[in-house]
């Protein structure tokens, strides 16, 4: 009860306590979670121009962006192909909203006009764009598919942003044309030549051993020039792979086990009374197909004739020959090893040409709704079988009428001179194994084809092989020595040094320098959850990680951090090296100099005085040292016969001599001219004005902080 007492007499206290701890959880929570205490939502993927994309919106184009480009494109692609159209349409909105362009609806309506011109469910009988017919299609979206509607309302923004863009920049094009001042130029730059003697002392003369360059000289020049030199953060580490490979031992019982295949061999059994049975081999088994089915791994029976070309080559000259039956193998080929059968052997034409009339049935691929059962299809084939048979003359009319092939209706129904492996089983059965004149009904997985062989070509020898293929994969005890080294290495590292423990199991370490969004990692694919980790606030250099990946494990351990903004000197010296050096060379060679002709100069530096003749503006090459934009730019500004001072150029210091200028021939008019800069203006416009909106915007890009 004391106590009891003493509480309540102290509950003003108490609360204060309580309220103070429960502000300083919040507030923990609070900068625990820094990009919402100052306004900026987890979920918002990036900021352009003061415009939120949400991660909800981004995610949804991208699945749709997915679906678009297939399965073979990376998840990083298909982010960055979104990105980047959220980027220009954000930016490009900005422009339009300043001029107050926007898309009506009767310039809406020319627009879908124009981009479903030739889709066929908007033609009336005429051939012509049926608004209509559009219109009844938007209607059942509606009320059919709440999501296929709003893909079609994303199709109309996407147009109405591709035709905004498009006035936009053609506005800015009218805009871009050339004066006849600038023809004038331009003319002047290509036609006023100059020819020149001159004396070039090369930077390769002095060897860059000779040259020291301070880490504070390297850091000076990045500065002066930080633009050349900025930089996206990056993380660089190393890693081993544990690839999953089969062992020797593992290709060893990949090839006994395909061995016993081959012959009879007598099996226990359970089941049978006397408790065992005799399993039928490769070798004897009346029922190949089942057989290489029921035995192969990925690669099924292939039931159809090849020449000798279509063979691998480790199989062709071995199995072409010999009799019926015969056995090849176990033989490796690729990631395989195999087993092959030669089943048959005949001579088939090069090529065949056909006409057939297709009549499809209830199930059959490509069947449209309203067509027969397969019974009454058979029959009205078997009708019109009997029709041709007695009058061949009608086949083309009965192609018009009756055929669902409408690749071949405008040909009558003809497939031209086609290989043997072009067409499906049992079409291409009855064109190459029958002769001309042939006429029956086949049927295939597109329903029943009434058909005539009109003629064959050529002839060769040919042979059926039955393949039977086992993957070379390691085996399930690989696979745990594989998985136990991965954890014996992983465990050194926690007292050891990574190379060194590499080293020590003759493990290839193998270095490895990432941007915030890449995924891709030589050697092992598409590994983003790799580069994500590398970013990680909690990841400090020196931290080491096991990665499960496809086909092994992987151990990655982060060995720098850069973060975005000036390169680091190491990182920069390799271009800014060179450029030190040549300077610090020029310097050299101009300080030793002490002459006031070419002679004087050539003579000096052991160098010849050299010529070139023709020199323009628009292409500032001189013969004999390349492009020198500034040793021609000081001869044109020359007089003749009169002679420069020393020049600091792309390759080494010059003196030039100025012999002789001819001016451009003065035109009565400028025009073509003026149409060519315009013309250049024009190639370059877009593209050039996009990116420099684009460099204008403010963007913020947190995609790798909120896209997984």
């Amino acid at each position: 009860m004391a106590i009891l007492n003493k509480i309540r007499q102290k509950t003003v206290v108490l609360i204060l306590v309580i309220a103070l701890a429960l502000f300083a959880f919040i507030l923990s929570s609070l900068f625990d979670n820094k990009d919402v205490l100052f306004g900026k939502s987890p979920d918002v993927v990036a900021t352009i121009n003061g415009k939120d994309i949400s991660r909800v919106e981004f995610m949804t184009l991208v699945e749709q962006q997915q679906q678009q480009m297939g399965p073979n494109a990376t998840s990083s692609q298909v982010m960055n192909r979104v990105f980047d159209a959220k980027v220009r349409e954000a930016v490009m909105e900005g422009q339009f909203d300043k001029l107050g362009l926007s898309i009506e609806t009767d310039q809406m309506r020319d627009i879908l006009k124009n981009a479903l011109s030739t889709s066929p469910e908007f033609l009336n009988e005429a051939g012509v764009f049926d608004e209509s017919k559009l219109k009844v299609y938007i209607d059942n979206l509606k009320s059919t598919s709440s999501q296929a509607y709003q893909n079609w309302v994303n199709y109309e923004q996407q147009l109405a942003v591709g035709a905004l863009q498009s006035d936009y920049f053609n506005m800015v094009k009218a805009g871009a044309t050339a004066t006849l001042a600038e023809g004038e130029l331009e003319h002047k730059l290509e036609n006023d030549k100059v020819d020149i003697k001159y004396v070039q002392v090369p930077f390769s003369s002095i060897a860059d051993s000779t040259i020291t360059v301070s880490k504070s000289e390297i850091k000076d020049y990045i500065s002066k020039n930080k633009q050349s030199y900025q930089t996206e953060a990056s993380r660089s580490f190393q890693y081993v792979f544990f690839k999953e490979v089969a062992s020797a031992e593992d290709e060893t019982k990949i090839q006994e086990d395909l061995n016993k295949l081959i012959n009879d061999n007598e099996v226990y059994d359970e089941t049978a009374e006397n408790k065992k049975r005799t399993e039928i081999g490769f070798k004897n088994t009346t029922d190949v197909a089942d057989f290489v089915n029921a035995n192969s791994d990925d690669i099924k029976f292939n039931d159809r004739f090849l020449k000798k070309s279509a063979l691998p080559e480790t199989l062709a000259d071995t199995i072409f020959n010999k009799e019926i039956g015969f056995i090849y193998g176990p033989y490796k080929e690729g990631n395989y090893y195999k087993l092959s059968k030669l089943v048959g052997r005949t001579t088939l034409p090069d090529s065949a040409k056909t006409r057939h009339i297709l009549i499809p049935f209830v199930g059959a691929a490509r069947a449209p709704e309203d067509a027969r059962t397969k019974e009454e299809a058979v029959a009205f084939a078997d009708s019109l079988l009997a029709v041709l048979k007695s009058d061949k003359s009608k086949f083309s009319q009965f192609v018009t009428d009756y055929s669902s092939d409408q690749g071949s209706v405008e040909n009558e129904g003809r497939y031209d001179w086609f290989a043997y492996d072009r067409m499906v089983p049992e079409f291409r059965d009855f064109a190459f194994e029958g002769k001309t004149g042939d006429l029956g009904v086949v049927e295939t997985t597109y329903g029943l084809h009434i058909m005539e062989v009109e003629g064959q070509k050529g002839s060769s020898d040919m042979v059926k092989v039955a393949t039977i293929a086992r993957k070379i994969e390691p085996s399930e005890e690989t696979n745990d020595k594989i998985f136990r080294d991965a954890s014996t290495f992983e465990v050194a590292l926690e007292n050891q040094n990574f190379a060194e423990v590499a080293k020590a199991s003759n493990y290839d370490v193998r270095p490895m320098t990432a941007k915030e969004l890449d995924e891709s990692i030589p050697g092992i694919g598409n590994q983003r959850q790799i580069v994500r980790w590398a970013f990680e606030e909690g990841t400090d250099v020196g931290d080491y990680k096991r990665f499960p990946v496809s086909g092994g494990i992987v151990i990655a351990q982060l060995t720098s951090k850069s973060e975005a903004g000036l390169m680091s000197v190491e990182d920069a010296s390799v271009t800014v090296l060179p450029e030190i050096r040549k300077n610090k060379k020029a310097k050299m060679i101009m300080d030793r100099v002490n002459a006031s002709t070419l002679e004087d100069f050539a003579k000096s530096e052991n160098q010849n005085v050299r010529s070139s003749s023709a020199i323009n503006m628009k292409n500032p090459t001189i013969a004999g040292a390349g492009k020198e934009p500034m040793v021609v730019g000081t001869a044109f500004g020359l007089e003749e016969g009169q002679t420069s001072g020393l020049i600091k150029g792309n390759t080494g210091v010059f003196m030039v001599q100025t012999t002789k200028k001819t001016p451009a021939v003065e035109l009565e008019n400028y025009q073509p001219f003026a149409n060519q800069v315009s013309t250049q203006k024009l190639t370059s416009v877009q593209s050039r004005l996009y990116n420099a909106l684009k460099d204008a915007a403010e963007i913020e890009d947190n995609r790798a902080k909120t896209v997984q």
